[in-house]
C-alpha cells in the first residue's frame, strides 16, 4: 500500500509543481507595480482585450492631446472600463507661448480646471478621480507657468477632483540640471499633487519593455513619483538613444500588436487604477488614495 502511495505521489509531482508555478505567476501579476499604456489616439474597441493581456490601466484624454486637433478618447470610457482597465486621466495643459502674463496664466489655469472637471464628470469619472495636467515643457518653470499650474491644481481640487501633474523627471541639461517635477513640487506651497514623471533614458529605463514585474516608480530617479513613463513612441533619439527593443521605425509596440503598428508609451505604477477613475460601484480602492 505504501509503495503504491509513493508511486502515485511521484506521478502527481509534475502536476503539483505546475500548479505551484501557475499560482506563483498569478500572484506575481496580481501585485504591484503594474504596467500601463498611454497614447494620443484611442486604440479602438477591438484591440482593448488584446491590450489588457499586457496592461492594467490606460491613459484617457479629456481634451485634445498634444499636437492633435481632435480627441478620439471621448465617449469611450465605459468600453475601456468594461475591458478591465483602470485609468490615468489626462488634461493637456498650455504651452509657455500661450501664457501672456501671470494674471493671464492664472485665469487660463482656472478656466482650464473648470473644463477638465466638467469633461471628467460628463465622461462618468467619479469624484476624487486624479486628473493629471500634461506639462510638456521641462526645466525650471517660469512665473507664468507656475501661476497656470497652481491655479489649475486649485481649480480641479475645488471642483471635487484630485490633481496630478505629468512632467519631466529628468535633469534639464540646458537649465542647470533642474528636474521639472522637483521644481513644481518645491514651489507648490504644500499643495497635494500626484506626480507622473517621464524618464525614458537607459538607464534607469528598461527601454521598450513589458516586464512581468515592472519597475517601481521610484526607480525613475524621482523618489516621490507615483507613476513612471519609461518608454515613449517614437523613441527620443537624443534621450533614449541607448535604449533597446524599440522597433526599427523607432516606436514601441506591445506584444501581439506589432503587426498592427499600434504604438504606445509605457508606464509603471503601484496601482491598477492610478487615477482611481473606475466607477465607484465597480472599482477597487487605489493605493494612491491620500
Amino acid at each position: 500500500m505504501n509503495v503504491r502511495l509513493a508511486l502515485f505521489a511521484l506521478l502527481l509531482l509534475p502536476y503539483t509543481l505546475l500548479q505551484a508555478q501557475t499560482r506563483a505567476g498569478e500572484s506575481a501579476r496580481a501585485t504591484p507595480p503594474y504596467l500601463g499604456f498611454d497614447r494620443n489616439d484611442y486604440p479602438g474597441d477591438a484591440t482593448l482585450k488584446i491590450l489588457h493581456q499586457t496592461f492594467s490601466y490606460a491613459g484617457y484624454w479629456l481634451n485634445n492631446p498634444p499636437g492633435e486637433k481632435t480627441n478620439t478618447w471621448i465617449g469611450h470610457r465605459a468600453a475601456v472600463e468594461a475591458a478591465g482597465f483602470g485609468f490615468l486621466v489626462l488634461f493637456n495643459g498650455r504651452l509657455y507661448a500661450e501664457l501672456k502674463s501671470v494674471a493671464n496664466a492664472t485665469r487660463l489655469g482656472q478656466s482650464d480646471a473648470q473644463q477638465a472637471a466638467t469633461t471628467a464628470r460628463r465622461e462618468g469619472f467619479p469624484a476624487r478621480t486624479i486628473i493629471f495636467l500634461d506639462q510638456e515643457q521641462g526645466g525650471r518653470m517660469l512665473p507664468e507657468q507656475k501661476a497656470y499650474i497652481y491655479a489649475w491644481v486649485d481649480g480641479v481640487r475645488e471642483a471635487g477632483f484630485r490633481a496630478g501633474v505629468y512632467c519631466s523627471g529628468m535633469p534639464a541639461a540646458d537649465d542647470n540640471n533642474v528636474v521639472t517635477a522637483e521644481d513644481i513640487r518645491a514651489n507648490s506651497a504644500g499643495r497635494d499633487i500626484t506626480f507622473w514623471v517621464t524618464n525614458d533614458a537607459c538607464p534607469p529605463s528598461p527601454g521598450c519593455a513589458f516586464p512581468a514585474r515592472p519597475p517601481s516608480p521610484a526607480a525613475s530617479e524621482v523618489s516621490f513619483a507615483d507613476v513612471w513613463q519609461f518608454a515613449q513612441s517614437p523613441k527620443r533619439k537624443d534621450v533614449a538613444g541607448r535604449c533597446a527593443n524599440y522597433s526599427r521605425d523607432g516606436n514601441c509596440y506591445p506584444p501581439a500588436l506589432s503587426s498592427a503598428r499600434l504604438h504606445v508609451d509605457v508606464d509603471a505604477t503601484n496601482s491598477p487604477d492610478p487615477s482611481s477613475g473606475k466607477s465607484q460601484e465597480r472599482g477597487q480602492p487605489s493605493t494612491l488614495l491620500r
